[in-house]
Parts: C-alpha cells; structure tokens; sequence
C-alpha cells in the first residue's frame, strides 16, 4: 500500500474517557476528526487496521485514537485519505483545525493536536483541507 496521510472522522454522543497520559477526557457529542499520518511500514493500509479495531474491538489501546476506535460509544463513519511521501499530517491538521482536543495523538511532533471536533457533519471541510494543502483526498464512508 502507498505512503499517505488521512483523517478518520468518528461521531459519538458526550463521552468521558481516560486517554493514557492525559487522563479523563471530556469528548463533547457530534464528530471527531483524527488526523494521522501513513508513511511507515504498510502505508495506508493502517487505516484498515483502524477500521478492523473499530468494528472487533480485540486489542488493547496502544495509541491514543485507538482509544476511542475501541469504545463503543464512538463509530467510525468515514476515513478519508491521500496517497504522498511527504509529512503532511501536521499541516493538515493546522488547516481543519478549530475546536481541538489538546495533546491527543500529537506525541511525536510539536503540534497541540492531531484530534478536531465538529458538531456537524464535517466530510465537505476535511476534503477540502486535504486539498488545501495539495493533497487529492479519497473518501471511504463505513
């Protein structure tokens, strides 16, 4: 599979849920966006492994989207995506940004979140972030 970066776009009801460093987290009803990125080993075929850890729910949270991935309060409507080698995960989320979950799932860079929050149906904003920063987004509604 290809290199790339994506979004997947979770809805859920208000939720608190511990999220291993940062403790109890409040996650207010409507959509949360995790922005992540796919250029290691598999590509984008990681976003099947979020999808599969969604629906079967038979591991352990290793990172924090796998967190709410996990919890059945959160579904997994879509996840859209664009193949590239380059690091675009963070600029990507500087340009949905908005209403952020601070810290979540920006450990290994110096962003202040890699987790959005939309009260409404966001697909139309995120595609056209993607393409904001040059991307050709992809996509897939579950």
């Amino acid at each position: 599979m290809e290199p790339g970066v994506y979004c997947l776009v979770l809805r859920n009801p208000a939720a608190v849920l511990g999220v291993g460093h940062l403790g109890d987290v409040a996650f207010r009803p409507g959509y949360h966006l995790y922005i992540g990125s796919a250029l290691g080993p598999g590509g984008l075929s990681r976003v099947e492994r979020h999808r599969r850890l969604a629906r079967e729910r038979d591991r352990p949270a290793h990172w924090h989207v796998d967190t709410l991935l996990l919890d059945p309060r959160f579904r997994l409507v879509a996840a859209i995506t664009a193949t590239t080698p380059d690091r675009l995960e963070c600029a990507l989320a500087r340009n949905i940004g908005g209403d952020m979950v601070a810290g979540f799932g920006a450990t290994d860079c110096r962003c202040g979140s890699h987790l959005a929050y939309r009260a409404r149906d966001p697909l139309d904003e995120v595609a056209a972030a993607f393409r904001a920063v040059g991307l050709a987004p992809i996509t897939a509604l579950f």
